[in-house]
């Protein structure tokens, strides 16, 4: 029985640093998007606005093909919905505590980055939590019930391949 309880916790800490490590990706992408977009003139709420959204697309095919392991192609555009839905409200989290932080114009909190930071880890909880019980509801092994892994995806794709290269000799 204690050695079930370890397994469990051991798959969730797997789950939880594999979101995580998404989760810095999509930091990066978001914080240099955002200063990109700021020095196109964009005032700071509306370039975090666009870097948010696209940030929100990396984090969510790369958690849904590689953490979760949970995308086929009849099932992407409902977990997308869902994954954007959910990502929505906890990124609005994140959004205010941008927002607020910079109109204070304070020396210390009103840092672009730091804000980010801040915001991120309001929402990182949110999010996880969503994607891991609502969005994905993967099992022990890491896979959604029904969910093909992606390691089958990628063998499945290259017989195709293979398939149609025989072919054309």
């Amino acid at each position: 029985m204690v050695s079930f309880a370890v397994e469990e916790v051991r798959s969730e800490r797997k789950l939880a640093l594999g979101y995580s490590l998404v989760a810095c990706i999509g930091f990066v992408v978001d914080a240099s998007l955002l200063i990109g977009i700021e020095h196109l003139g964009v005032q700071p709420a509306w370039a975090r606005v666009m870097s948010l959204t696209l940030a929100m697309q990396v984090t969510f095919w790369i958690n849904g093909l590689f953490v979760f392991r949970c995308l086929t192609r009849r099932s992407w555009m409902g977990s997308w919905a869902g994954y954007m839905a959910t990502s929505g409200f906890g990124n609005f989290c994140n959004y205010w505590t941008f927002v607020t932080l910079v109109s204070l114009h304070d020396h210390t909190l009103s840092n672009r980055l730091l804000d980010l930071v801040i915001g991120g880890v309001v929402a990182w909880s949110i999010n996880y939590l969503c994607a891991r019980f609502v969005i994905f509801g993967v099992s022990k092994d890491g896979a959604k019930k029904g969910c093909t892994p992606i390691g089958e995806v990628a063998t499945n794709i290259a017989a195709r391949f293979r398939a149609i290269a025989q072919r054309a000799h």
